[in-house]
């Protein structure tokens, strides 16, 4: 049961990642448009977080790693995006007035609204699979059902966000509702994992 709900929080935060990703795009345009520097900029702050995130979470997992800490990560992520909503435009406006060159305007709106969160969702896969590796010699069989699962989460997320959520939800509506779903899963892992068998 815990394994299976391991593999629920990693496919959700690939969902969570792709789905903030590609709405960051129509939060941007209004101010720098969605020429392929914008998306540049988007692209990049979006793989340099996540590889803050790995690493991050590579080395969480070391500290006596438990699903608790895990929904905790889920929770953390949820709440880094409520700056998103709560000041997004007004610091997008801020940043395209006083930044001349839209595509550096771009890339420091993209870090300053996205980088923590998905970097927070970033360390959620390394430090799933650590709560799934119980024996070195299935650690590569446990990794890769994990970044399977994670993967394809991401596709879900993005088929969902690009072909339907968008043409029916507000983008803070949008917003709001992923943040609400990880931090109610992020919960029933604390909850799961306070349960008195935990490792």
């Amino acid at each position: 049961m815990r394994r299976s709900l391991v593999y629920l929080l990693a496919a959700w935060s690939g969902f969570f990642v792709m789905a903030v990703e590609l709405l960051s795009g129509r939060l941007l345009a209004p101010h720098f448009g969605s020429s392929i520097y914008v998306w540049g900029a988007i692209i990049t702050v979006f793989m340099l977080s996540l590889s803050a995130g790995y690493l991050a979470g590579g080395h969480l997992s070391l500290l006596a790693p438990n699903l608790r800490r895990l929904g905790l990560l889920l929770i953390a992520a949820s709440l880094a995006t409520l700056p998103v909503i709560v000041v997004g435009e007004p610091l997008l406006g801020w940043i395209f007035d006083h930044v001349d060159d839209p595509r550096y305007g771009s890339l420091l709106a993209s870090a300053a609204l996205f980088f923590l969160p998905t970097a927070i969702s970033g360390a959620v896969s390394p430090y799933a699979i650590r709560l799934l590796v119980t024996q070195l010699h299935a650690s590569g069989k446990s990794a890769g059902s994990l970044y399977f699962v994670s993967t394809f989460g991401s596709a879900a997320g993005t088929i969902a966000t690009s072909l339907y959520l968008v043409l029916l939800f507000e983008i803070n509506q949008i917003l709001l509702a992923l943040m609400l779903v990880s931090a109610a899963l992020g919960l029933l892992a604390v909850l799961a994992g306070a349960a008195p068998d935990e490792g």
